[in-house]
């Protein structure tokens, strides 16, 4: 084990302790692999799943899971008339299990996230049964203060490019603070705890994951 993956587990298992004084159940993976095996035990026969857009999810192999699994899909990419969009979201409300990553964790246990139209912050706050939550452990910053500042300069930006939006951050390579029409920063949410004791459940990964 080298340096930094001891580093990664000695704060992941403070984190862990922090997260469950908020009613947030957490668990480690020392890298993707078995991070992509903890997640895949949710992924039981005939349970509906869903998530939201995330680079950590790809990149260790969830999604591919999911398609490959005999979960009931609610995929929202594929609603291609505003009718399929509203009635897929609607379904994705009352799925079993969501997944999703998290733009930021502070050293204190509290998730911050930043969306554009609000999609997946929504079913974080409410809806799913489970709310699965993978993040890698680069997404560790001191406070929300510092988590903010992590979204805004240094998720957004790339993010903005990956989505193809036209947004100074994208330019710039740093926030603007803007009000365009593309913005990704619109929905600002802090968790603080879980209303539901375990509702929402985290993995963190001894990697570097996502922006």
């Amino acid at each position: 084990m080298t340096p930094k993956q001891q580093y990664y587990e000695n704060l992941a298992d403070s984190l862990i302790e922090k997260f469950g004084l908020r009613q947030i159940e957490a668990y480690y993976a020392a890298d993707r692999k078995e991070a992509l095996e903890k997640a895949c035990r949710y992924l039981s026969p005939d349970c509906s799943v869903a998530w939201g857009g995330s680079m950590t999810l790809n990149e260790i192999g969830l999604i591919d899971a999911i398609q490959a699994s005999d979960c009931i899909i609610y995929d929202r990419f594929k609603a291609q008339t505003p009718e399929e969009k509203r009635e897929i979201f609607g379904k994705i409300a009352a799925c079993d299990y969501y997944f999703m990553s998290s733009n930021a964790i502070t050293l204190d246990g509290q998730l911050v996230n930043i969306d554009g139209t609000g999609n997946r912050v929504a079913s974080l706050i409410h809806g799913p049964q489970n709310v699965i939550v993978i993040a890698g452990m680069n997404k560790v910053v001191p406070d929300v203060k510092s988590a903010i500042d992590r979204v805004r300069n240094m998720a957004a930006p790339p993010n903005a490019v990956r989505l193809n939006y036209h947004t100074p951050c994208r330019e710039l390579g740093r926030c603007a603070d803007c009000l365009c029409a593309d913005c990704i920063c619109d929905q600002i949410v802090i968790t603080r705890r879980s209303f539901i004791p375990n509702r929402i459940k985290v993995i963190l990964v001894g990697e570097e994951l996502g922006y």
